[in-house]
């Protein structure tokens, strides 16, 4: 597919994405969902609300009435979905810079499209039929979609277990959507809550929407001057959680989601990852008598593998990548950064955040990535990509990209499906065995 990318449509607000284009896209969903209703929502970007009229307008054209749930994280758009039995539209670049903006599409049961409905969905952008003048659709304001998605999340954790630990918890949602949700979902799990960049503001002055260790110096000197016990930080669209120990040190994501997982799973279950999988969780799995199942990088191949595991009989409890978006089929099959915290939170509870990761510590990772500009330059850093892999004495897997297994470590590069960027990923116990192996790639992909 062309138009939807590892994680939905993304690109710079209007220079290559245009109101027309989202109009577009909208009827085209609202014909392959075949609903009379649809939800929308969108993060806090500054071109969000122009891009909701255009969503609003292409799916009242081909008959949809319009539920229009404002600023809201996407896990409270599919949580309405779910509870509505409704589709929804998400105006999301999630993790993007500020000038980006984007589309996800989630189904009536509250979980993404999967992939062959997102072609279908794409078959159909340009040629959707349109209602006419008697069958257009109508539009509503619906309040208190975050309420409720905050206390959904309530009732699925351990409320007493967090609220008995009088935990300190440092916030930073990066002036994204859980800017009007996680403050006060934290205060209700009986949490102390100290913040930085929770201002709803869509030009993300405190840091850039992604929430890496380069971005959360604040928080991190946040949680050491105050003595928290826990930093969390989220996304743009908060369905992502990346955590900050007690002494104001990042937690690698790949350690929280080992931890997480090692909590979540028994002997026979399945967990599922993409192919960037740190051995950190295939440790996990190993240990727990479950089994890994590897998917290509973004949220949607993993929500299809999800699907089709337990359409087999199997068991999920646990899915997701070391960038902080995880997902605890159980409760929801969808990325939640306000839950997958408040999970963390329950850990935490019981001893201190260094020592819920420590077991998970003793890798060490590198993350690179590489610009280019159109689709030459895209072809040029691909060729550069596979003649090093070709050369290289290592196991190759390209489920995603290149991958290369050695005895002491793995590197993989591949094209991101968000952004027109390389990235390379690595990982070794050694830190300067891991900067080696990303170098294999990054080097390559720099001369060229």
């Amino acid at each position: 597919m062309e138009l939807f990318g590892s994680s939905g449509v993304r690109a710079r607000a209007l220079a290559e994405l245009a109101p027309a284009d989202a109009l577009r896209v909208a009827q085209a969903a609202g014909r392959v969902f075949d609903a009379a209703r649809v939800a929308v929502a969108r993060d806090t970007r500054t071109t969000g609300p122009l891009f909701v009229d255009s969503v609003s307008a292409g799916l009242a054209s081909v008959g949809c009435d319009v539920d229009r749930l404002g600023a809201v994280p996407t896990p409270a758009l599919q949580a309405y979905c779910e509870r509505e039995r409704v589709p929804g539209v998400m105006v999301t670049a999630s993790h993007n810079p500020p000038e980006y903006n984007g589309i996800k599409l989630v189904g009536a049961t509250g979980v993404e499209l999967t992939r062959d409905r997102l072609e279908a969905v794409e078959s159909q952008v340009g040629d959707a039929q349109l209602a006419g003048w008697a069958g257009a659709g109508t539009g509503r304001r619906v309040e208190g979609a975050g309420k409720q998605y905050r206390e959904g999340i309530l009732a699925a954790v351990d409320r007493e277990r967090v609220a008995d630990a009088g935990l300190t918890v440092a916030l930073d949602p990066g002036h994204g959507a859980g800017s009007v949700t996680s403050p006060q979902l934290f205060r209700e799990l009986g949490c102390e809550v100290l913040t930085v960049n929770a201002q709803p503001d869509g030009r993300f002055p405190g840091r850039d929407p992604e929430p890496v260790a380069a971005n959360l110096g604040d928080l991190r000197r946040l949680v050491r001057t105050t003595d928290a016990d826990l930093g969390v930080a989220h996304d743009g669209d908060a369905d992502r959680a990346m955590f900050v120990d007690e002494h104001g040190e990042m937690i690698a994501g790949d350690a929280s989601l080992a931890a997480l997982a090692a909590a979540e799973l028994g002997e026979g279950d399945v967990a599922v990852s993409a192919v960037n999988a740190s051995q950190r969780l295939v440790d996990v799995v190993a240990e727990a008598g479950a089994r890994l199942r590897t998917t290509p990088i973004g949220s949607t191949y993993i929500i299809t593998a999800i699907r089709d595991i337990r359409a087999a009989g199997g068991s999920v409890p646990v899915a997701g990548e070391g960038n902080g978006g995880l997902l605890f089929p159980g409760y929801r099959v969808a990325r939640d950064g306000a839950y997958t915290a408040a999970r963390f939170c329950e850990l935490v509870a019981e001893q201190p955040a260094s020592r819920v990761v420590a077991d998970y510590d003793s890798y060490h990772n590198v993350r690179e990535k590489v610009a280019y500009d159109g689709e030459e330059g895209r072809t040029a850093l691909l060729s550069a990509i596979e003649r090093v892999a070709e050369g290289a004495d290592a196991d190759l897997d390209t489920t995603d990209g290149y991958r290369l297994e050695f005895a002491d470590g793995w590197v993989l590069a591949r094209p991101s499906g968000t952004e027109p960027v390389v990235r390379v990923y690595a990982e070794a116990r050694n830190p300067d065995r891991a900067r080696e192996l990303a170098d294999l790639f990054f080097d390559a992909l720099e001369a060229v």
